[in-house]
């Protein structure tokens, strides 16, 4: 199974694909995608970045599922709801491609690929460069994309079983019927 991963930033997103077949894992690529050349003040043009560079990845390299990080509650609210906002367009991305989505926080990641949740950015960086047999360190927002595919390849399995085995789905009471309420 091809599997990316994608590390949500409004600046840089990482992404990160990889091939799972059983415990075996392959490396197919990674990178970033850099809204930089875009005026700052320019959120919608930004967002149209991130999304249609993630829609080009996707297109290229034909994953069939996706794993992305849960965005975590800043001190600055601003920076988070713009985090939030960036995270958004990656998952309509991956969404209108098609893919399955799973979510996973920084500490999840980092506990399935380097063995605990406070790792630091380098600890990452090499776990995954071993993992994958990589010839170098990937930067750290490839990396973390990368770790985020790690995850889901070896955690994605699982939570599938364990969800046909009980009843893991998601309430009704409190949702909108269709998109909009009543």
């Amino acid at each position: 199974m091809r599997i990316i991963g994608i590390d949500p930033g409004l600046r840089t997103t990482g992404f990160g694909v990889i091939d799972a077949a059983g415990a075996q894992l392959g490396y197919v690529a990674s990178g970033t995608i850099s809204t930089s050349q875009v005026e700052q003040g320019d959120l919608p043009a930004r967002l149209k970045v991130l999304f249609d560079g993630i829609r080009e990845v996707v297109e290229r390299y034909q994953p069939q599922a996706a794993a992305v990080e849960i965005v975590f509650v800043n001190v600055n609210p601003q920076s988070t709801l713009l985090l939030g906002q960036a995270r958004g367009a990656c998952v309509t991305a991956l969404v209108t491609a098609g893919l399955p989505v799973a979510e996973y926080t920084a500490l999840q990641m980092k506990q399935a690929v380097v063995g605990h949740g406070r790792a630091q950015k380098a600890q990452v960086q090499e776990m995954v460069k071993r993992l994958l047999k990589l010839p170098g360190l990937p930067g750290p927002d490839a990396a973390d994309a990368l770790g985020l595919a790690i995850t889901q390849a070896h955690a994605g399995a699982a939570l599938a079983q364990l969800a046909k085995a009980t009843a893991l789905t998601r309430r009704t009471s409190g949702m909108y019927r269709a998109g909009r309420s009543r």
